[in-house]
């Protein structure tokens, strides 16, 4: 087999994230965005000993489970790989990709179970839309990206994972912008003016925030733009527009100056009896109820807490350290986006906690100045895991329980080994599906070392 050769044959199975294995004598083909039970076309695009890759050209024959998915756009766009599977077949497919992956661990039989979603369609809080084109040259689109591209995007004004509210934010802002012919934001020669529009909602609160990211390039007037959102008929209220300006290269949206066109900047939200203000650059869980269900195992997993002081290690905007707060001596939340330990801090105050202490700083730094001992460690790091340089750290406070929370099983399984190695025994673990039609899911384990 070698590379521009064309095969067809069914996927076996799925590895995490989106990699449909094709078995071939003593090749394992990997071929990206297929399902199990497909039958594909795919052309070897890299070849590495017994380890190749294809890509899909066709899906000749669909899987034996496969429905029609419900979105427009669904196979453009890069979002939603599994929404042409019932929901308990992508719950099924979750879990098998987990348990592969922590198998080699030996902690297979201590699984607990999958949570699924209280909302498996408009579960969305939160969504960031591109501008671009769908081709060169093409009209104003805003959307997202379509699969496989750097740079072309899809228009997303049908999208099913989200209220109906931001379709009809995102078809008004398309329409206005098309007619004033505003350019977008070229990623190659950084010419142009739109680049993001960042929708979110306080599902409780029924609280819209619309935050338009541009460059500094151009200065129309924007209070067309109010007037256009404004006039619209919602479900929600229209809490706050705002303008962000960024002329930083990168995506990551780094702002220079931000302004409110309209309203206040924050939405408010309310989760498992505490309450939120949402700023337009904080960390919130995108899936409000499901988010509620992931706490809930959290704070079982972390069983007894009175008279203990718990560390929260990327504590993002606090939720979990002000949930065990009411609880426990006191908690402790690191977090290295300064923006989110600020928006934790007005929260813990919003909500009456004088035990919670919140630290801006990278984890690998800060645990080097942390004068509290604590006895319980919750740890829920970004999608690469814990820094290889923080973990001796992590393990050197000694504690007897820490619980992982993990968006990521590959960074999970590379940190549950160390952790192991250090003496600690996985005690149980689970998993809540935040992210309904996508490849990714929570898992939640506890962690205990009873000899030091």
């Amino acid at each position: 087999m070698n590379k521009k050769d064309v095969l067809e044959a069914y996927i076996s199975r799925v590895e995490f994230p989106n990699k449909g294995i094709i078995e071939i004598g003593d090749y394992k083909v990997t071929v990206k965005n297929a399902l199990p039970g497909q039958k594909v076309r795919a052309v070897v695009n890299k070849k590495r000993k017994n380890r190749i890759e294809a890509r899909l050209l066709e899906v000749l024959e669909k899987a034996p489970t496969e429905i029609l998915g419900a979105c427009e756009v669904f196979g453009l766009c890069g979002g939603c790989l599994y929404q042409s599977l019932p929901y308990d077949e992508q719950l099924k497919l979750k879990v098998e990709q987990v348990q592969n992956l922590l198998k080699p661990l030996g902690i297979v039989d201590r699984y607990e179970g999958i949570i699924s979603s209280p909302e498996i369609y408009e579960y969305r809080n939160k969504m960031e839309y591109s501008f671009g084109n769908a081709y060169i040259d093409g009209p104003l689109a805003l959307g997202l990206h379509k699969r496989g591209s750097m740079y072309d995007i899809v228009n997303a004004t049908e999208c099913k994972i989200i209220h109906d509210d931001f379709n009809k934010v995102v078809q008004a802002t398309l329409d206005l912008f098309t007619e004033l012919d505003l350019p977008f934001y070229h990623k190659r020669t950084h010419e142009g003016y739109l680049r993001y529009l960042v929708v979110r909602r306080g599902v409780r609160s029924s609280q819209l925030q619309i935050n338009l990211v541009t460059s500094s390039q151009l200065e129309p007037n924007l209070q067309l733009y109010v007037d256009k959102l404004r006039a619209l008929d919602l479900d929600h209220e229209i809490k706050g527009i705002i303008h962000t300006i960024t002329d930083q290269l990168s995506d990551a949206v780094k702002v220079d100056d931000m302004r409110i066109l309209y309203g206040e900047e924050h939405i408010d939200e309310s989760l498992l009896g505490l309450n939120f203000k949402i700023s337009p650059f904080s960390f919130f869980q995108t899936n409000t109820l499901g988010a509620e269900k992931l706490y809930e195992v959290v704070r079982d997993y972390v069983g007894e807490t009175k008279d203990k002081v718990i560390f929260d290690l990327y504590s993002g905007t606090g939720t979990i350290t002000q949930m065990l707060a009411p609880v426990a001596k006191k908690t402790v939340g690191v977090e290295i986006v300064k923006e989110a330990v600020e928006a934790a801090k007005v929260n813990a105050k919003l909500n009456g906690l004088s035990n919670c202490e919140f630290i801006a700083g990278d984890v690998l730094t800060v645990i080097d100045e942390l004068t509290d001992k604590p006895d319980t460690i919750v740890l829920d790091p970004p999608r690469d895991g814990i820094h290889p340089k923080a973990m001796p750290k992590i393990i050197d406070f000694g504690v007897d329980n820490i619980v992982y929370v993990s968006c990521k099983p590959t960074s999970l399984a590379r940190d549950l080994a160390l952790l192991m190695d250090a003496g600690y025994e996985v005690v149980k673990w689970s998993m809540v599906d935040m992210f309904p039609h996508t490849i990714h899911v929570e898992t939640i384990v506890r962690l205990y070392r009873s000899n030091h």
